[in-house]
């Protein structure tokens, strides 16, 4: 731990009577082969270079092939993950998959998971927050190490964004991207490791983004489909306002829980999903270009995968080192919204 590091308070402490705190060991990404530029999307829709980068900052975003599905990309960002971690398959005794793009509607894509990397003692299902996914599913990790349920704990974000866009909607195709990232949980001795996640639902504003199609209330039909009721949807002024908003207020009560300001943050990691939303949250937040971490511009917005990516790259160029503290802050479809302190 590093001693400079200035004294937090640790929320969970309260409720530790025989618990055990929970540390993220390793964590592992993995983004397909193609890159789709703004160029190339100039070729498909009535769009530009120029008018996607002012309003949303993406340069390019990474594609999954034909045959390359949303359990593929979660197995080689785990398996990344395991190796760093020193993780053995049969050691894994609980998978946790964040996505909105399962390979199907069952069996879970985490059971999918277990099978490719051979986890065939764990447990597995999948968590659907979109794109606050991620830190739901680390939440629900902890809980099993603090309990002593469970002692090593795979949560995965992955997406096959690509799968359900509208490639002729010039508003919402330029804004995503496929891949996934990937965290063991362990209990780390002398360590607080994951100090708050504050979560929190508005399911009023659902409407906001949502895809209405493939569920029991609207399946599939030749109407249904010819209807593109099976693609994403978007409201994006209003899901921008609502962004900036939510993810701020979860910021702000992970902070509080912890007793400390944004100051003593080493690095901030924000969903990925458009500069301006980014640029908006940091600047009321009050965190500095130094402190935050982006990488929409290579990626675009992966949902779930969002925040996993870029922890993963964030810890990979030295962002941040062993004791500093880290806030991810998460918004989503929903509509749902997360924000965690984590020492690392």
């Amino acid at each position: 731990m590093n001693s400079s590091l200035p004294r937090f308070k640790n929320p969970r402490a309260k409720h530790d009577f025989k618990g055990r705190s929970c540390s993220v060991s390793a964590v592992g990404s993995y983004v397909p082969a193609r890159i789709l530029t703004n160029a190339d999307l100039e070729k498909m829709v009535d769009t530009s270079h120029e008018w996607i980068m002012s309003r949303t900052g993406i340069e390019q975003r990474r594609i999954a092939a034909a045959d390359e599905f949303t359990s593929d990309m979660a197995a080689k960002a785990a398996q990344i993950a395991m190796k760093r971690a020193g993780i053995l398959p049969e050691q894994i005794e609980l998978i946790i998959v964040a996505t909105i793009t399962p390979d199907m509607l069952f069996p879970s894509t985490a059971c999918l998971v277990q099978k490719k990397i051979g986890a065939v003692r764990a447990a597995a299902f999948d968590v659907e927050a979109a794109c606050s996914g991620f830190i739901f599913g680390l939440e629900i990790g902890q809980q099993f190490i603090m309990s002593r349920t469970y002692d090593t704990v795979l949560v995965i974000g992955a997406e096959k964004l690509s799968s359900i866009i509208d490639w002729t909607d010039r508003n919402t195709c330029v804004l995503f991207g496929d891949g996934a990232g990937a965290a063991i949980l362990q209990n780390r001795p002398h360590s607080h490791g994951l100090l708050t996640a504050c979560m929190g639902s508005d399911g009023g504003r659902g409407d906001l983004l949502s895809m209405p199609g493939g569920g029991s209330r609207c399946p599939a039909t030749a109407a249904s489909v010819a209807a593109k009721l099976h693609y994403l949807r978007m409201d994006g002024k209003e899901t921008f306002k609502n962004a900036v908003n939510a993810m701020m207020t979860a910021a702000q009560e992970a902070l509080r829980r912890c007793e400390i300001d944004i100051t003593k943050i080493k690095c901030v990691i924000p969903h990925q999903a458009n500069r301006r939303i980014i640029d908006a949250v940091a600047e009321r937040l009050g965190a500095t270009k130094e402190q935050l971490f982006v990488n929409l511009e290579r990626y675009g917005n992966t949902s779930a995968a969002s925040v996993a990516i870029a922890l993963d790259e964030a810890v990979a160029t030295g962002r941040f080192s062993r004791g500093d503290l880290i806030l991810l802050i998460v918004f989503g479809a929903g509509l749902t919204w997360g924000a965690a302190v984590i020492e690392w």
